[in-house]
C-alpha cells in the first residue's frame, strides 16, 4: 500500500500549486490513499468549505488541520458534516466535527487517520499521548484498521518525535505538521513506523514560514504589531512524503517530495521501481 501525505497549504499561492499538482502527483506516484493538511489554505488562516471541496476534487481523501482550524467561523457549522475533514483528537469533549475517522483506500484497505495537536508552546489541549493511546486501542493496526495514519499538529521537535517512538510499530505512517519546515529526518522506526518530523508547507518559502517577510520582520525588529500577517504570494513548493507499507501495514519505505518553486527539488520513486 502507498500513503501520500502533503504539507501544510499556505494560502492561495499554496492552494493553487496544490490544486495543480496533487492530479499530476496522484498520476505518476499511484498512492492508494492521499492525506493533505489543509488548516492554512484560506488566506493563509484556516480553511472553508469551498477549498475543502477543492481539496477533495483534486484527489485528497482526507484533510487534516490543527490550531487554526476554528479560523473560519463557518468550519464550525460544515465540519459536522464533512467525515473527510478532521480537526485535533485532543480538543475537550463537545467540540464539533472529529479527530479521526476510518476511510477506505483506492485498493478497498481501511486506513485510520488520526489528527492530535501537541501542546509544548501552543494551546494547551487535552494530553495528545492519551488521546492517541485510546484511539489506538479501539481501532489498532491490523484488526481495526490495514493502515494508521497520524497526523501530529506541533510546535517542539521534541514532542513530535516523542509521539513517534510512543506509536512505534503500532502506526504505519507518523507525522509533523504546523512549523512549516521541511525535516530531513525521514525514516522508517525500529518497530516499523515511517516518520518525518516536519512534512513542510505547500507554499511560497520565499518568506516567513508563508507570510509575506515585511510584518514578520517589522515584529521581529521592533517587537510591535504593525500590520496583518499576509501569505507569500509567489511560487510554491509542494512538499510531503510518500510511504510504502508492507502487507503487516507496517513501513518499508519513506521518501520526502518537493515540488516547484524555491527548494531542491525531490520526487519519490514511481510505483515498483524503489
Amino acid at each position: 500500500m502507498r500513503i501520500l501525505f502533503l504539507g501544510d497549504v499556505v494560502g492561495r499561492s499554496g492552494r493553487r500549486a496544490v490544486l495543480d499538482t496533487l492530479p499530476r502527483l496522484i498520476a505518476d506516484l499511484e498512492p492508494d490513499f492521499v492525506a493533505v493538511n489543509g488548516e492554512n489554505a484560506a488566506g493563509g488562516f484556516g480553511i472553508n468549505e469551498q477549498i475543502f471541496d477543492d481539496l477533495l476534487d483534486a484527489g485528497a481523501d482526507v484533510v487534516t488541520t490543527g490550531n487554526h482550524v476554528w479560523d473560519q467561523r463557518e468550519t464550525l457549522v460544515f465540519i459536522g458534516r464533512r467525515p473527510e475533514l478532521l480537526r485535533p483528537l485532543n480538543f475537550p469533549p463537545g467540540t464539533p466535527g472529529a479527530g479521526a475517522g476510518l476511510f477506505e483506500a483506492r485498493n478497498g484497505l481501511r486506513v485510520l487517520v488520526v489528527n492530535v495537536m501537541g501542546r509544548v508552546f501552543m494551546q494547551a489541549l487535552d494530553d495528545p499521548f492519551a488521546a492517541l493511546e485510546r484511539e489506538l486501542s479501539a481501532c489498532p493496526l491490523g484488526a481495526g484498521a490495514d493502515a494508521v495514519i497520524v497526523d501530529v499538529h506541533a510546535e517542539a521537535t521534541s514532542e513530535k518525535q516523542a509521539v513517534g517512538h510512543f506509536l512505534d510499530g503500532r502506526a504505519s505512517l507518523v507525522v509533523g505538521t504546523h512549523t512549516h519546515v521541511p525535516t530531513a529526518d525521514h525514516q522508517v522506526l525500529p518497530g516499523g513506523t515511517a516518520y518525518l518530523t516536519d512534512l513542510g508547507m505547500c507554499g511560497d518559502y520565499d518568506s516567513v514560514i508563508g507570510m509575506e517577510k515585511e510584518e514578520p520582520l517589522r515584529r521581529f525588529t521592533t517587537a510591535l504589531p504593525s500590520g496583518r500577517f499576509e501569505p507569500a504570494s509567489g511560487e510554491a513548493t509542494v512538499t510531503g512524503a510518500v510511504v510504502d507499507l508492507g502487507p503487516s501495514g507496517l513501513a518499508e519505505s519513506i521518501w520526502p517530495l518537493r515540488v516547484g518553486g524555491r527548494l531542491s527539488q525531490a520526487m519519490p520513486p514511481r510505483r515498483g521501481e524503489a
